[in-house]
């Protein structure tokens, strides 16, 4: 199973950059040797949560194929998701959170949306959904994947907007073995970190990714770098297996044929 995540798009009908960012990131999984099974887009996907902001958020991802499992971050209107994009699985209700179980590899989505706040956040509701959905198929490999990274950056401004039920979630994820990964946005930085039994793994946004300073983790002082996408293969025996992709549109070529190295 071969999935792609994008994260942070930010959308904004004031600034046609960030859609356009979007469409350039969209052309590059469309040009792929191996189409994606499925594309996770893990929250911000718009700037204000505005109904003309989703218009051309669900325009930009109109050339994919497969099916796009979105969950809301900060940014986002939780109600304008919820009418826009049905729940694939069984479902939390009142919750952009769901299980996709047709899949070789388990996907499940948590809603970290706290209205009014960039923090976010997993009440006992969610939790509890989480670890009943967990216990159901306790064999099957399973990926988490939320807006609001699990883990602190060491970033006093990034972290202060972290996620609340961190702790409470390390438990519930501490009891079920089966979860291979969990995947998050929010940051618009390549974080990997350990997290119960498991790693965490977070996609820049499509527009940018950030680089801090980490001489100065008082404040945010970044460099602009290019946008990156995070691709995700699962293979029964190998596991889960992440790279760390440019968005660009760039030749093939053929170091190795199978039997020897290129010249």
């Amino acid at each position: 199973m071969f999935i792609a995540q994008l994260s942070d798009t930010h959308v904004d009908t004031a600034q046609p950059h960030k859609a356009e960012a979007l469409r350039r990131a969209v052309a590059f999984l469309t040009t792929l040797p191996r189409t994606p099974d499925a594309v996770l887009i893990t929250g911000d996907c718009t700037e204000h949560g505005l109904p003309e902001e989703y218009e051309t958020f669900q325009a930009a991802l109109s050339p994919l194929t497969m099916p796009v499992y979105v969950v809301p971050g900060n940014h986002d209107d939780r109600a304008q998701m919820l009418a826009r994009f049905p729940l694939p699985g069984e479902g939390l209700s009142g919750f952009l959170q769901y299980a996709v179980e047709d899949r070789p590899l388990r996907l499940i989505g948590l809603d970290t949306h706290w209205p009014g706040q960039g923090a976010g956040q997993l009440c006992a509701a969610r939790l509890a959904w989480l670890d009943e959905v967990l216990a159901q198929a306790p064999e099957r490999p399973t990926l988490l994947f939320m807006h609001h990274p699990p883990i602190q950056s060491g970033l006093q401004v990034m972290d202060a907007i972290g996620l609340r039920g961190r702790a409470e979630l390390c438990e519930v994820v501490q009891r079920h073995p089966q979860v291979v990964r969990v995947l998050a946005g929010h940051v618009h930085m390549p974080l990997t970190a350990g997290f119960a039994h498991t790693t965490v793994m977070t996609c820049p946004g499509t527009d940018a990714t950030f680089q801090p300073d980490w001489a100065q983790p008082h404040k945010l002082v970044i460099q602009y770098q290019p946008p990156l996408a995070l691709l995700h293969h699962w293979q029964e025996g190998a596991g889960l297996v992440s790279f760390t992709a440019a968005p660009e549109r760039a030749p093939w070529v053929t170091l190795h044929d199978g039997q020897r190295w290129a010249g």
